[in-house]
């Protein structure tokens, strides 16, 4: 009997309607609506990662998804539940390149001694800073202005900011003073995008680049000699100087240009996410930079001011894109721009709360609707 039973359990859970979501697509080739229960697991499993609770399910049994204003109110309703850090956490790190941090184990021990014990505090700022913007209903350029992070004892002494001890986590308010708030200061972005012994520039403006502006960047090209990993022992340069000198080749000059200044602005932070102004051999950092179209970045304060002025309408049309590629389990297509318009046009309306763009996508088509058994396959 017992290894009839294991039998059965191991069917089961092996079966694909135990490990996917599976929904019925309606007949014909003109997509259709899905139904109560799909609406519901669809909603539930883009903010939760979760089954749908009871409130949910009577409203899905009953009908009353099919409500475009019902659907709004729930997204709301769910948004401001604990659960809602489920899509802080696993939105919020994809987006960011984040998911895997805490196997990062790349950092010089000799340097930087203090990394591994700290990788989870690091992961864990990251996540209550993105869910007070998602449970808050806060304007998504909080994102990169904020004026208040999450910390613990270890994580604020890593950042020398005081009045913060044990192992308890809490809101801290006026940290723009320290040189943090928003993703651009967190540890874990700034140490993900640097080496295991110096910082990385390109790393960085790349980043800043195609994660946060949607920058499409060629490969660079091959056998294009690597830097130095140990910024101590770089023949006198400092980082700066010698992405400047890589930089110069023709083969790279053009990628270099976009991403260089941005990677700069940034070089206040060494590898692990520390103020700093002076490199791991004693030299001071530069921080200034000119992008290619002549705009001058001073520092963390000049690379927030591009993201939230000067390039503001790409950083907002780029978060949409992730946010609603993350909604439809699928990246975004050509046919989704009307969309993106919508939400982007919300947000500007509405200061820029993450809620209105959430709403839009939840009372989208795309969302509340399947194609066709008998579309033809892209394949």
């Amino acid at each position: 009997h017992d290894e009839a039973i294991r039998l059965v359990l191991a069917r089961v859970l092996a079966a694909p309607s135990f490990l996917y979501r599976l929904e019925n697509p309606v007949a014909g080739t003109k997509s259709g609506s899905v139904s109560g229960i799909e609406q519901a697991t669809r909603l539930s499993y883009f903010l939760w990662s979760s089954a749908p609770d009871k409130e949910l399910m009577d409203l899905a049994t009953a009908g009353k998804l099919a409500d475009p204003a019902v659907l709004a109110s729930q997204a709301r309703r769910m948004l401001a539940d604990p659960r809602a850090s489920r899509l802080s956490a696993e939105f919020g790190l994809q987006w960011l390149h984040l998911y895997a941090f805490e196997k990062t184990d790349e950092k010089s021990p000799r340097h930087f001694p203090s990394f591994g014990a700290l990788k989870g505090a690091m992961r864990e700022e990251t996540v209550l800073f993105l869910n007070d913007i998602v449970t808050r209903d806060r304007s998504i350029l909080d994102l990169i202005d904020a004026d208040y992070t999450y910390l613990n004892g270890d994580l604020a002494k890593h950042y020398g900011i005081p009045g913060v001890d044990g192992l308890a986590w809490r809101r801290v308010e006026g940290t723009r003073k320290h040189g943090r708030g928003g993703i651009l200061t967190l540890a874990a972005t700034l140490s993900q995008q640097s080496g295991a012994s110096r910082t990385s520039p390109v790393l960085r403006g790349n980043w800043v680049s195609e994660v946060l502006l949607g920058e499409k960047l060629p490969k660079p090209p091959k056998n294009v000699p690597q830097l130095p990993e140990d910024e101590s022992e770089t023949a006198g340069l400092t980082v700066r100087q010698l992405v400047e000198k890589h930089a110069a080749d023709p083969r790279c000059a053009v990628c270099h240009q976009r991403i260089d200044p941005i990677g700069y602005s940034l070089e206040g932070y060494d590898a692990i996410g520390r103020l700093r102004t002076r490199d791991l051999a004693n030299r001071a950092i530069d921080t200034h930079a000119k992008l290619k179209d002549g705009t001058e970045l001073d520092g963390l304060d000049g690379l927030r001011r591009l993201l939230t002025a000067t390039r503001r309408d790409a950083f907002v049309r780029q978060f949409c894109r992730k946010l609603l590629g993350y909604a439809l389990g699928r990246g975004t297509q050509l046919a989704d721009e009307p969309l993106l318009d919508r939400m982007v046009k919300r947000l500007e309306a509405n200061g820029y709360r993450i809620g209105e763009a959430v709403a839009e996508i939840v009372t989208s088509q795309p969302f509340r609707e399947i194609r066709g058994r008998d579309v033809p396959s892209d394949n």
